[in-house]
């Protein structure tokens, strides 16, 4: 079941407080290093509604309380505390959405055949940066290979998608001979 506006209250709670505080980079790179964890174990631990709070504190507070500040960690316990672990997946994205948006920051996603190098990354963000939709902006860019996609790319900027890819091509012509528009309809 989604959480979302248990994580929207928790999320705004937490910048809001980290604005105050003036440590949003900290509690910022608090929460990217937590989301960063690639430890499947932990993760559904921390979500159980089977493990009470105290052992979930108990456990976050040794696996991070040497690497993140004193005020993501009462958060996270409270979260624990409260019982709303299960959305905690959710709040950290609702947090990273609200630190984005008010950083000016666009979350691009760029999908290609073959992995591209960073020259090649920085000269689609320029491009990017020059089109009107993300015009004064900054650009954070997620990157993923797709084989299927053949060359090419397809660039994601929120709801909207620029498919440039030879498989779209090749479906587009597929379409096209399908219909066969040489043929008089009657």
């Amino acid at each position: 079941m989604r959480q979302t506006k248990v994580a929207q209250r928790y999320a705004k709670a937490i910048f809001d407080l980290a604005v105050e505080t003036s440590k949003l980079e900290e509690v910022k790179q608090d929460v990217d290093l937590i989301q960063s964890v690639q430890n499947k174990d932990l993760h559904l631990m921390l979500m159980s509604p089977v493990v009470k709070g105290e052992k979930k504190i108990a456990i976050f507070e040794a696996v991070f309380s040497k690497h993140i500040q004193p005020l993501t960690q009462s958060f996270f316990k409270l979260i624990f505390s409260k019982g709303r672990s299960v959305a905690i997946n959710e709040i950290i994205s609702a947090f990273i959405e609200k630190y984005r948006s008010q950083k000016g920051i666009q979350l691009v996603e760029l999908t290609t055949a073959v992995e591209v190098s960073k020259d090649i990354k920085d000269t689609i963000a320029a491009e990017l940066k020059e089109n009107k939709l993300l015009k004064g902006k900054s650009i954070e860019m997620r990157s993923k290979v797709d084989p299927s996609i053949i060359g090419g790319l397809i660039v994601q900027v929120d709801d909207q998608l620029f498919d440039a890819s030879i498989k779209h091509d090749l479906q587009v012509i597929k379409k096209q001979f399908i219909e066969n528009m040489y043929i008089s309809k009657i």
